[in-house]
């Protein structure tokens, strides 16, 4: 069946016939990490098949209200359209947790969104709110809106330049995030230096990524401030830390910072079940989660070199929300 993987029994002796299939929903870019996930636990447990339909995290949060799966994962935050989906034919709310943290600069598996300048503009760190008036041009924002490299103290060469911003097409789920976060989906952004990119399929099948056509551009723009990915920081651009507000420390993405969530623009992934109000997660459901969150569950993440572990405390609390805490 197109989309769909079955996994049974994947060391099971001749005479073990699987019982149990968790069925889960998710992106496609998860597909490698719950395969592996997969692996392990059937061989834990040769009683459980897996089948996985991973045809993207919009897709997901459907299957699960329709009854078609057990499990549902997104690689980005759910909004009110998945809540809403979910919530007005079952009448209770989805159940979510975090099960990953996302990539540090892998595009497609949740990387963390990266601020980046040409080498020689002195700017090295930002506030959210700063990168917010940057972006906001609303007339009813919380602070002026910027537009001149000056205006974040910038002098000489850069005095009253004016800020050209390079990004991801805005209206993609990342925009979207990256709106969220910096603005409060205010969505009103200053068009006028704004430059967005989309990932490209080209004509050989291969992809040009949108992070990759935003350093493009900016290395050719001295003025540039380009938002994309921490693997873009060579030839002529430099990652710039981000606070998370005042008193807040500047950070620049790493896989340690992304991991622990630091670094204000990581990312994760989430797992969603179905649970009624007081009810428990169904047993063979919440063990294979259970799997997942455990120490060795997550360091099964070193193989799909991408996604990065919870640090402890997140998966702890996943753990809690699972058990009902």
């Amino acid at each position: 069946m197109s989309g769909m993987t079955v996994i049974a029994g994947l060391a099971l002796l001749a005479a073990s016939q699987p019982t149990q299939t968790i069925r889960i929903w998710g992106p496609p870019a998860m597909n490698g990490i719950v395969a592996h996930w997969a692996q392990a636990y059937s061989q834990l447990h040769p009683d459980v098949s897996f089948e996985l339909v991973m045809k993207g995290s919009d897709t997901a949060v459907p299957g699960l209200y329709s009854g078609r799966a057990d499990i549902a994962l997104m690689g980005r935050e759910n909004d009110v359209v998945d809540d809403n989906g979910f919530s007005r034919p079952v009448g209770y709310p989805l159940t979510r947790f975090a099960i990953t943290s996302g990539s540090l600069a892998t595009p497609g598996k949740s990387d963390a969104i990266a601020v980046l300048v040409p080498k020689d503009n002195p700017l090295e760190g930002l506030s959210l709110s700063q990168l917010g008036t940057i972006l906001d041009c609303g007339t009813d924002a919380p602070r002026p809106s910027v537009s001149r490299w000056d205006e974040l103290g910038l002098r000489g060469e850069w005095a009253g330049k004016p800020i050209h911003v390079y990004t991801y097409d805005l209206a993609t789920r990342t925009g979207v995030y990256l709106q969220h976060v910096v603005t409060g989906d205010r969505r009103k952004m200053c068009w006028d230096r704004i430059k967005e990119f989309s990932d490209i399929h080209r004509l050989d099948g291969t992809l040009e990524p949108a992070a990759e056509q935003v350093a493009a551009a900016a290395r050719e723009d001295p003025y540039a401030l380009a938002i994309a990915n921490a693997a873009q920081a060579f030839d002529g651009l430099k990652l710039v830390a981000l606070s998370k507000g005042q008193g807040k420390p500047y950070v620049i993405p790493t896989r340690a910072s992304v991991a622990d969530q630091t670094y204000p623009l990581a990312r994760r992934t989430f797992a969603f079940v179905n649970r009624r109000p007081g009810a428990p997660v169904d047993t063979r459901i919440a063990a294979f989660l259970r799997y997942v969150l455990s120490p060795a569950g997550q360091s099964t993440l070193e193989a799909d070199r991408g996604y990065l572990p919870l640090d402890p405390q997140s998966a702890a609390a996943s753990r809690a929300v699972l058990d009902g805490k």
